[in-house]
């Protein structure tokens, strides 16, 4: 065994020395074709732009905390117009960046190539194919570029569902299977990266491969969760169920974070219990101002702003229990079972019966709203955590309880809520917290474009609480400034990081925006 080890260590001593010489190595330019010198390459014609307005589109995303400019924009009409890009950078003397970009929701230039080429992959979507529904229903093969919410009015269709999902729906297949895909179903349905039965992958060699857990296995699990570092995933394959027909939405409210905390944990443990469920906080800050606000009746407002305002912070509780026609009679008496057994405060339970459509789309009207006041496409200086269970408490009076009220800026929703770790696989690249259940913590943050650089310190110092309490906090759609960052977030699965990157994209061509290994020959 140790004589394993000290191979390993000293293969990945040898793989990093060599990305570091890749990297660092002096090259003349005059032999290379940089983005601005391709743009008359016949293959291209049409396709690759530097024009002002596709470059700035390119440069900005959700976040809008960031600008980075590419050189050009691809706007593919074919797999093979990617793999021809790619191929041209990998084969050249000096590589030049690329980074595909789905619809943009970024937000701290995750999908940005400086200097390179930003792939539209939504310029491949085409409305009579891209979406296949299995003659058994068992599965949907998808081009990556299309939306979640393509997928499902498709799937619905034929009454079927994939049953893991964002919040948001209008996200690219590609872009959530790059990072994880969390929401409230994936305490019991797992993150949508495993929720993936195959995928078509183009690797930073400009190779395309055809990958499963049973067939090229080990680029698969790479590239789920991978922050696109080892390929851009093309096609997936994803899994369906029956589609139910309604849901039923139970909202419950808490002034005790350890009974909030402790109805979660209990109601994921139930293997027969809802289908989803979230946490998030009201603090006072005056009267609800995000879209969660529409949940609660108007009549209601102000004994739950009351009740805020005695309490400083609260929290609210959403479990869904899905049902059709064969379990419309039997699901009012769940749900009141549940409520029943549930520490919430007495008085503060509200209920809806919606569409399973609605349900899912339910962000959309928020976001429609915000569109119709301007304030849609502004700062969001988000910050997304995955917290240990045994630490959530710590979290809870030191962030929620003590950074959040003493600065008293938020703006937007906070979630929080379990999920658990046997619904993921740690085969694949996503970073996760090593104990059975960890909380996922996210700021949503809406800010403006004059003030998001104290929402984006307040991150630092919520960063840093949990750094010095050593609680093992964990970033989901992660930004670091540094490898040494990137190091610590993957901890000791970060060798085999860098090995699946020098195989897959030795060149580091693919997802610079990341700021993964730009700087690997400064370590």
């Amino acid at each position: 065994m140790a004589s394993y080890n000290l191979r390993s260590q000293v293969r990945l001593i040898a793989i990093t020395i060599v990305i570091i010489i890749t990297l660092s190595t002096p090259i003349t330019t005059n032999t290379s074709p940089q983005p601005w010198n391709i743009l008359s390459h016949n293959e291209f014609a049409g396709k690759l732009t530097s024009s002002s307005s596709s470059v700035e589109s390119a440069a900005t995303d959700f976040g809008h905390v960031t600008k980075i400019f590419p050189s050009a924009v691809l706007n593919p009409s074919s797999v093979e117009d990617i793999t021809d890009l790619i191929k041209l950078s990998f084969d050249s003397q000096l590589s030049f960046p690329l980074a595909a970009r789905g619809h943009g929701h970024s937000h701290r230039g995750q999908a940005s190539a400086k200097d390179g080429v930003v792939v539209n992959m939504r310029s491949m979507v085409n409305r009579d194919r891209g979406i296949k529904v299995s003659g058994t229903g068992l599965y949907v093969d998808v081009d990556a570029a299309w939306l979640w919410i393509e997928v499902l009015n498709k799937t619905l269709e034929l009454g079927l569902t994939p049953v893991s999902w964002t919040d948001y729906l209008y996200l690219t297949v590609g872009g959530t299977l790059s990072n994880g895909g969390i929401s409230g179903q994936t305490f019991r349905y797992g993150p949508q990266i495993t929720n993936v039965l195959e995928m078509d992958v183009i690797t930073g060699k400009g190779e395309i491969a055809t990958c499963s857990k049973d067939m090229n296995s080990d680029l698969f699990f790479a590239v789920l969760g991978g922050l696109g570092q080892f390929g851009i995933i093309t096609r997936a394959r994803i899994k369906l169920e029956v589609a139910p027909k309604r849901a039923k939405w139970l909202r419950f409210l808490y002034i005790d974070f350890s009974e909030f905390t402790r109805d979660q944990e209990r109601v994921i443990s139930k293997t027969d219990g809802v289908d989803f469920l979230e946490g998030s906080i009201m603090v006072d800050h005056g009267p609800p101002d995000n879209w969660r606000s529409t949940y609660y009746p108007p009549s209601d407002h102000l004994r739950i702003a009351s009740m805020v305002k005695r309490h400083r912070v609260i929290y609210c509780l959403e479990v869904v229990k899905y049902y059709d026609e064969t379990s419309q009679y039997t699901v009012n008496e769940e749900m009141e079972e549940l409520s029943d057994s549930l520490n919430h405060v007495r008085g503060f339970m509200y209920e809806k019966d919606v569409t399973y459509m609605d349900f899912l789309n339910r962000v959309r009207t928020g976001e429609l709203n915000l569109k119709s006041k301007g304030q849609w496409d502004v700062p969001h200086p988000w910050l997304n955590l995955f917290v240990p269970k045994t630490q959530i408490s710590k979290f809870d009076d030191g962030v929620f309880k003590g950074i959040i009220l003493r600065n008293n800026i938020t703006s937007g929703p906070v979630l929080v809520y379990p999920m658990n770790r046997n619904k993921w696989n740690d085969r694949m690249s996503a970073a996760i917290p090593e104990e059975d259940v960890f909380y996922a913590v996210g700021f949503l943050r809406s800010a403006g474009f004059d003030n998001w650089e104290a929402f984006d310190q307040e991150n630092m110092e919520i960063l840093k609480f949990c750094e010095d309490a050593n609680m093992g906090v964990i970033q989901y759609l992660p930004y670091h400034s540094s490898q040494e960052g990137w190091v610590r977030h993957f901890g000791p699965r970060w060798n085999i990081f860098v090995e699946r990157k020098y195989k897959y994209d030795p060149k580091m061509i693919l997802s610079p925006g990341q700021n993964i290994f730009q700087k690997i020959n400064s370590s």
